[in-house]
C-alpha cells in the first residue's frame, strides 16, 4: 500500500522537523525535503499536499530561497508558514516588505472561522509569532483570513488550494496549532492511515523484498531502543536469517555488556553474540581529541568488527550480505543536512561516520522515524515498557562524553560517576520524565580539599534534559537535593574527581551531547 504524504519544504526554519512530527502525529506520513528539491523528487513522494516552512531570509532579498516553479502550478494544496506565506505572496504577485512593527512570541489574532483552515475556531486564537517582514498586498484570488495587531496573520485562496499563516502552528505555544494542521490535512483530502501497525506491516514486507529469499543479516545491537526495535522488525521479516551482535567497544556504561545480552535474549528471543573489542576501539582512539574524528573512528572500527563477525558467521550459516542499523530520522537530518540550508550539526556514527566503502549492504528500517514513533512501533512489536523507556545512548558511547583523549582510566572514572547519577535519578523517580541524564568527564583539573589534604582532580559535569524528539531540548530543573546527592556521592566515591558542575544549556544553541 502506498501512503499519500505531506511534503515539507525546508527553507531553513528552526521548527521544520516539528512540522513533519505534528503531521505524523495526526496520522499522515510527512517528510522533509530541501527547499530547492526538484519537482521530480517532490512528486516521487506521492504528495497529497505541500507545506512551505518558515526561514530566516527575506523573500525580496537577492538570492532568497525559492522552490521549484511546479509547486505553484501542480494543483496540490499548499500551506505556507511564516516565510512560506511570504514566499507565496511574493511569488504570485503580491507585496512583502519589512514590517513597521516586528512580532516575536505570543500574540492574539482574529481569524475567520469560515476559512477551512480555521474550522471549529472561536474566531480568536493565541499563536506564536516570529517575523520581521509582513505581507502588505495580496495576489489575485487571495483574501485575508486572519489579522494580528501588526500584520496579516492568515491568507486564503481556496479556489487555488492555497493557504498561509504568519504564525507557527507546529509549536506548542500556538494553542490550537494541531487543529489548524489537521484542518489543512482535511483540505488535502488525505487519509489518516499512518499508524505503527501499518508501518510494521509495510516495513516487514519491504525488508523481505530487500533481503530476498536467502539473504542473511547481522544486526549491531547497542542495548538501546533503536537497535532493539530495528532487530525485532528484521527478525519478524526474515526470522533466523538474522544474527545479532553486541560489541563491547570499551566505552559502554558499567555492567552494560552483560545486561544488554541478557535483555535481548530473554525479552526478544534474539540470537545474540557478544564480542569483546574494547581494546581494539581504545587503541584506535589513542591520541584522538577531535569530536568528529572520534565519531568517524568509532564508526570505522564498528564496521570492521561487524564485517569480521559476519565472516565468522558465514562459515557457520552461509553468506551474510546485510548490516541492520537503528538509524533514525533526526540522525539523518543532523548528519547529512537533508533539510534545506541547515548546517550539518555532527556526524552520527551510523550515518556520516560510515566508511565510504564497505562490503555489507545496509538495512535501516527506522530511518524515517522519530524517537517517539520508534517507541510506539516497539510497543506494537511487544517490547517491554522498561526497554522502550530507556534513555537514548549515543553510538560512540562514553567516548563523546569524555572531552579530549579517551583512555581506559578515564572510561572507568566516567562509568562510576555516570552509574551514581543514574541511581540517584531513578531513586528520585525522575528517570521516565527525562529525555536524557548523564555524566560528562571534563579535561579540567581543579583544586580541592579532602581530609585536610589538597587534591587536584578532574571535573565532572551533569547533564539532564527534557525533550520530545531530541531535535530541541531544555535543561531539566532537577531538585537541589537530587543534584546534591549526586555530587556528594561522586566526589566521595569516585577517586580522581573532586568537583561536579551542572549544565544548564538548552538545545539550541548547545547540543545534548557535549561532543
Amino acid at each position: 500500500m502506498e501512503h499519500r504524504s505531506i511534503v515539507v519544504l525546508d527553507f531553513g526554519a528552526q521548527y521544520s522537523q516539528l512540522i513533519a512530527r505534528r503531521v505524523r502525529e495526526l496520522g499522515v506520513y510527512s517528510l522533509i525535503l530541501p527547499f530547492n528539491a526538484s519537482w521530480e523528487r517532490i512528486a516521487a513522494q506521492h504528495p497529497a499536499g505541500v507545506i512551505l516552512s518558515g526561514g530566516p531570509a527575506s523573500v525580496y532579498a537577492e538570492g532568497a530561497p525559492r522552490c521549484a516553479p511546479e509547486v505553484w502550478t501542480a494543483g496540490l494544496p499548499i500551506l505556507g508558514i511564516c516565510y512560506g506565506l511570504q514566499l507565496m505572496v511574493h511569488t504570485l504577485g503580491g507585496t512583502v516588505e519589512n514590517a513597521d512593527r516586528r512580532e516575536f512570541g505570543r500574540a492574539e489574532v482574529e481569524v475567520d472561522p469560515g476559512c477551512g483552515l480555521f474550522h471549529g475556531s472561536s474566531g480568536r486564537e493565541t499563536v506564536w509569532m516570529s517575523h520581521g517582514d509582513a505581507a502588505l498586498r495580496l495576489p489575485a484570488g487571495f483574501r485575508v483570513a486572519g489579522r494580528s495587531p501588526s500584520a496579516l496573520a492568515a491568507i486564503a485562496a481556496p479556489e487555488r488550494r492555497m493557504w498561509g499563516v504568519q504564525f507557527h502552528p507546529e509549536v506548542q505555544h500556538t494553542d490550537h496549532g494541531r487543529e489548524i494542521l489537521g484542518n489543512f490535512l482535511d483540505l488535502c483530502g488525505v487519509a489518516r492511515d499512518w499508524t505503527p501497525g501499518a508501518f510494521i506491516a509495510e516495513e516487514v514486507e519491504r525488508i523481505r523484498r530487500q533481503a530476498g529469499e536467502q539473504g542473511r543479516a547481522v544486526c549491531g545491537l547497542s542495548g538501546g531502543v533503536d537497535s532493539a526495535v530495528a532487530a525485532a522488525l528484521v527478525h519478524r521479516a526474515i526470522g533466523d536469517r538474522l544474527e545479532c551482535v553486541f560489541v563491547d567497544n570499551g566505552v559502554l556504561r558499567r555492567g552494560e555488556f552483560d545486561e544488554v545480552q541478557h535483555a535481548m535474549k530473554e525479552q526478544l528471543g534474539l540470537p545474540v553474540t557478544g564480542v569483546d573489542a574494547g581494546a581494539e576501539f581504545l587503541t584506535a582512539l589513542a591520541g584522538v581529541t577531535d569530536p568528529e574524528r572520534k565519531r568517524k573512528t568509532i564508526g570505522r572500527v564498528f564496521i570492521e568488527v561487524f564485517e569480521r563477525e559476519a565472516a565468522r558467521l558465514e562459515k557457520l550459516h552461509g553468506r551474510v550480505e546485510f548490516l541492520v542499523q537503528g538509524t533514525l530520522y533526526p540522525d539523518v537530518i543532523e548528519s547529512v543536512s537533508v533539510a534545506g540550508p541547515a548546517a550539518v550539526i555532527k556526524s552520527h556514527h551510523n550515518v556520516g561516520g560510515l566508511p565510504e566503502r564497505m562490503r555489507l549492504k545496509l538495512i535501516e528500517p527506522l530511518r524515517e522515524l522519530f524517537k517517539d514513533e520508534v517507541r510506539r512501533v516497539g510497543a506494537d512489536l511487544g517490547l517491554s515498557p522498561e526497554l522502550l523507556q530507556r534513555q537514548p545512548f549515543p553510538g560512540p558511547g562514553l567516548a563523546v562524553r569524555i572531552l579530549g583523549e579517551v583512555t581506559a582510566e578515564k572510561v572507568a572514572l566516567l562509568q562510576m560517576a555516570d552509574a551514581i547519577a543514574q541511581e540517584e535519578i531513578r531513586r528520585a523517580g525522575l528517570y521516565a520524565e527525562l529525555w536524557q541524564a548523564f555524566a560528562v568527564l571534563l579535561p579540567v583539573r581543579t583544586v580541592g580539599v579532602m581530609g585536610d589534604q589538597r587534591t587536584y582532580g578532574l571535573t565532572c559535569a551533569l547533564r539532564a534534559v527534557r525533550s520530545e524528539d531530541g531535535m530541541t531540548a531544555d535543561w531539566a530543573r532537577l531538585p537541589y537535593e537530587v543534584l546534591g546527592a549526586i555530587a556528594n556521592r561522586i566526589v566521595n566515591e569516585v577517586q580522581g574527581i573532586n568537583r561536579v558542575v551542572y549544565d544548564i544549556s538548552s538545545k539550541p544553541p548547545a547540543t545534548i551531547e557535549w561532543e
